[in-house]
């Protein structure tokens, strides 16, 4: 496995000086990972569904994905207990072109335990740039999760290496100040595909809460549908599909319209068989590639912690790890060795 050592945590206002150090470190480690694109991507090669492994001081939370120009790039929570037990939170990404070598995992957010950027939803081409949506999950006073400030953000790239800095998501509306916004996390870009140009952010608060824009700057609420965290939603013929996470496993809903929902299961995968998700398997991100000819697969990203989240032993800051999974048809799911299964 090549993996490309260049873990940076920059302070805040530093963001696009370090960003543009990894676009140029990573370039040194281009004509290894980058040599020989495969015509197919093997999944059958890959010997582990796990992508990322947490240990006791590192957590890999909240996965996104993205395939362009033959790379894998995947974005994730990256949390990190120092010495002194105190916890950050980062948004990292790393890349592939096989789903089997990873770059070592980039921090592109501050360490800033008043921001503690995380939770990325996804990544959009809008206009000239592409747009990553994430979280805030303040945690100053040693909080268990994100405080009533934990707020929904986007940012831009040129290459998807290079990140500006985050604007705040406000999807109440232009008029109301962000400290009325209340606490919202997990955003989900999608565009329409029935109305061009307006484009949907799904979010946690009070279920899944849904907005709507056409510049992804002036939003309009619109409601709400019962659902937890980490909504991901996706086209499926004349549906629409919602993954989200219940209390374990991964949920999902099919709708025809976005407004009316229905209840379609809950997906645990091979979380029995897995000691690393023996506590909760969750946060699954689908990457829809079943036309894309070297995939030809939709890809699910996903989390599963060694412990219950609460367990003194660990499993929300540490002991969580990044698995992945794919599928045909979003209904039956393979992962790799020791053998593949279905469910």
């Amino acid at each position: 496995m090549i993996r490309l050592s260049m873990s940076i945590v920059p302070r805040r206002g530093a963001w696009r000086r370090a960003s543009l150090i990894a676009a140029a470190a990573l370039g040194l480690a281009r004509s290894g990972l980058g040599a020989g694109l495969p015509a197919e991507v093997a999944l059958g090669k890959i010997p582990s569904p796990v992508v990322f492994r947490g240990d006791a001081q590192t957590a890999y939370r909240d996965p996104a994905a993205i395939f362009h120009d033959g790379w894998f790039r995947l974005f994730f929570t990256l949390v990190r207990i120092e010495p002194d037990h105190r916890v950050y939170s980062y948004t990292a990404w790393s890349k592939s072109r096989d789903l089997l070598s990873w770059t070592e995992p980039m921090i592109f957010t501050p360490r800033d335990q008043r921001l503690n950027y995380g939770s990325p939803g996804n990544i959009v081409r809008f206009g000239e740039a592409w747009v990553l949506c994430l979280q805030t999950y303040p945690r100053p006073n040693g909080e268990p999760v994100g405080n009533d400030t934990a707020r929904i953000w986007t940012m831009r790239s040129q290459d998807l290496e290079s990140w500006s800095e985050p604007e705040l998501l406000r999807v109440k509306g232009p008029d109301v100040p962000e400290e009325k916004m209340g606490r919202m996390i997990d955003p989900f870009l999608l565009q329409s595909r029935d109305e061009p140009g307006k484009w949907w952010c799904f979010f946690k608060q009070n279920g899944v809460s849904m907005a709507w824009s056409r510049d992804l700057k002036t939003w309009t609420f619109a409601g709400r549908t019962p659902g937890g965290e980490n909504a991901c939603v996706i086209p499926d013929g004349s549906d629409y599909v919602l993954f989200h996470s219940p209390k374990n496993g991964v949920g999902v809903k099919r709708s025809k319209d976005l407004n009316e929902w229905q209840d379609t299961g809950v997906l645990t995968l091979g979380q029995k068989e897995w000691p690393w998700a023996q506590g909760r398997l969750t946060a699954g991100f689908v990457l829809d590639l079943r036309d894309e000819p070297r995939v030809g697969k939709a890809l699910m990203f996903f989390h599963g912690s060694d412990f219950p989240e609460k367990d003194p032993r660990g499993g929300f800051d540490n002991f969580a790890s990044i698995g992945l999974a794919w599928s045909n048809d979003l209904k039956n799911w393979n992962w790799p060795a020791p053998a593949t299964r279905e469910r």
